[in-house]
């Protein structure tokens, strides 16, 4: 099945909802608000939001049956439903609870539940797990009701940074719940009259109160601002529980200056926003005791013998992984089966590309060893000649272009350019084909090289005219990351082309020294040096200019510590960027 991100757009198809509020119960104790909270919900995603009324199913006291109820969430599984739909489901009443043996479970009251018969409740996930069936990208779950077993983490870190028109095409399903199990829901009291506290808060959130500074209000932002209104009322003993349990895309509640970025298919420009973040207990992942237990290794240097077993055992997972059982050279090409192994390849380097940047971020002389170690294992098998489909055979690079684009920019970001130095040259193993390239930055340009003359990103949906579709690509792809791991916010674009720039002057520099022929590959900041002045290219120049042999990558190795063989190839390459037929 072809990845979701290839195919969806930077906006919605539709907007549906299923809104349920229930006061009167047959078997339960009454409650005050929850009809009013629901009818308030309802008009404000038609009148505030732009959902049409005919796609807003809305059930209230008698008809909010639990038949009825399961009727109409599965009746978001037809194929009416597109992929670029959100869904909205909003529940106010009753919760409840019970301990299995595996944990809690927690329940919906429907109007006619019999409190003395879990049958006739719904349990939370079904809905999860029925969620499944429903093609539209974003869901977002809002729970006025108190109850335990939710299955959710929280992903994004605290400070993170997301781009806007790419949260449209992840993939996400969210949810937030007005308190955890045993917890009391406030059915009165909130900040609104005739609303509960959970609801209250959530309509102030909805209505620009969650919004960051560009007008935006995401699922992230709404619960984070919910969360932390609700544990802090007065009138409150509840704690709102919340998450995602599916995807890494984000609910995109209002988006009023969307219209505003560009729409040039030839540049990616994007708006960065900042994601509110609510600190909150969470679900350890994998990846995040990796990255802890390397960051614990890296501030002992008693710890280097277990440093470099644990990354060693990384490489072998990653090789494992990535090997030809897996994405075997030969059969035939088709742009599924190129989108499918991109998305594959990323997954699988996901976690060494995570300890690359830690490690390549806060690399000292000891540790140099195990950077080189790193690239040069893991392109040892691209070395060798292998039969098969050209496109196949060179997208084998892929993920060592992001393992390099990882380091890169985390060295970068701490101005470790002994880091960055290193990994550029460090020397890979000799080859059949006995060329002369043996640094491991030449082997791999000249693979992405490859991939470029045959137009492998142009291929990704929304790439198709964009000047540097590998580097725009590659740029919202690695962001995420590199942005929990190390708090870039905007910082990411600048370090993001100084990285690119510094990589293509040493290709260009290595290529001029063993054969007098300059390449280098021109990334993002290409079409950006239409404007000379202000161009990424000509500062980082100017830079070297001021500073000569000081300028830290000159310090660092780079160019083989000569400024001036530095500026014969900026100079030359210069000229190439001048005569770019790209404006």
């Amino acid at each position: 099945m072809r990845n979701l991100k290839y195919v969806l757009r930077q906006s919605y198809e539709a907007s549906r909802a299923l809104i349920i509020g229930i006061n009167e119960y047959k078997h339960a104790s009454p409650l005050g608000y929850a009809v009013s909270d629901a009818e308030e919900i309802q008009e404000i995603l038609v009148k505030e939001l732009g959902f049409d009324n005919k796609n807003v199913i809305f059930l209230i006291d008698k008809d909010a049956t639990k038949t009825k109820i399961l009727k109409a969430f599965h009746s978001f599984t037809s194929e009416d439903i597109q992929v670029d739909d959100r869904v909205l489901v909003f529940f106010a009443g009753h919760g409840h609870t019970k301990t299995g043996f595996r944990g809690e479970v927690g329940y919906l009251v429907p109007h006619d539940a019999d409190m003395d018969d879990s049958s006739s409740f719904i349990r939370w996930d079904e809905l999860t797990r029925n969620a499944e069936l429903i093609r539209a990208k974003h869901i977002l779950f809002i729970m006025d009701a108190c109850y335990g077993g939710l299955a959710v983490n929280r992903d994004i870190q605290a400070g993170s940074s997301r781009f806007l028109k790419d949260m449209y095409q992840r993939f996400s399903r969210q949810v937030i719940t007005a308190g955890k199990a045993n917890e009391v829901v406030a059915d009165s009291g909130g900040p609104l009259p005739n609303h509960s506290v959970f609801t209250g808060h959530l309509i102030e959130g909805i209505r620009g109160s969650a919004a960051n500074e560009y007008g935006v209000i995401t699922a992230s932002g709404l619960m984070a601002y919910v969360y932390t209104k609700v544990a802090n009322d007065i009138n409150s003993d509840q704690t709102p529980h919340y998450g995602q349990f599916d995807g890494d895309g984000d609910f995109i509640i209002s988006s009023p200056k969307s219209e505003n970025v560009s729409e040039d298919d030839s540049k990616d420009i994007d708006e960065l926003i900042s994601v509110p973040y609510a600190e909150i207990s969470r679900k350890t992942v994998n990846l995040e005791e990796k990255v802890d237990y390397v960051k614990e290794l890296l501030s002992s240097q008693k710890s280097q013998i277990k440093l470099h077993d644990f990354i060693i055992n990384e490489v072998r997972k990653f090789l494992s992984l990535t090997s030809e059982d897996n994405f075997a050279s030969r059969g035939s090409f088709t742009d599924e089966e190129l989108l499918e192994r991109i998305s594959s390849y990323e997954a699988y380097s996901k976690d060494l590309c995570a300890i690359i940047g830690i490690v390549s971020y806060w690399a000292t002389d000891n540790e140099f060893s195990v950077l080189s170690k790193i690239v040069s294992r893991a392109s040892d098998r691209l070395l060798e000649s292998e039969g098969g489909l050209t496109i196949w055979i060179n997208l084998r690079w892929y993920p060592l272009l992001l393992i390099l684009y990882h380091a890169g920019i985390a060295a970068i970001e701490s101005k470790n350019y002994k880091s960055l130095t290193n990994i550029f040259y460090t020397k890979l193993g000799e080859s059949e084909y006995g060329s002369k390239d043996s640094l491991f930055v030449q082997k791999l340009s000249n693979g992405v090289l490859e991939l470029a003359r045959s137009n492998i990103f142009k291929k990704i949906p929304g790439h198709e005219q964009h000047y540097a579709p590998d580097s725009e690509y590659i740029f919202k792809q690695i962001q995420p990351m590199l942005d929990d791991l190390f708090f870039l916010g905007k910082s990411y674009e600048s370090e993001f082309d100084e990285f690119e720039i510094l990589y293509a002057l040493v290709v260009a520099d290595l290529r001029k020294q063993s054969d007098g022929y300059m390449w280098g590959p021109i990334g993002r900041f290409g079409w950006k040096h239409k404007s000379r002045d202000n161009s990424p290219y000509t500062k980082l120049i100017l830079e070297a200019k001021a500073f000569k042999d000081q300028w830290p990558p000159i310090k660092a190795g780079m160019f083989g510590g000569d400024y001036e063989r530095f500026e014969a190839v900026a100079n030359e390459f210069k000229e190439s960027l001048n005569n770019l037929n790209w404006f």
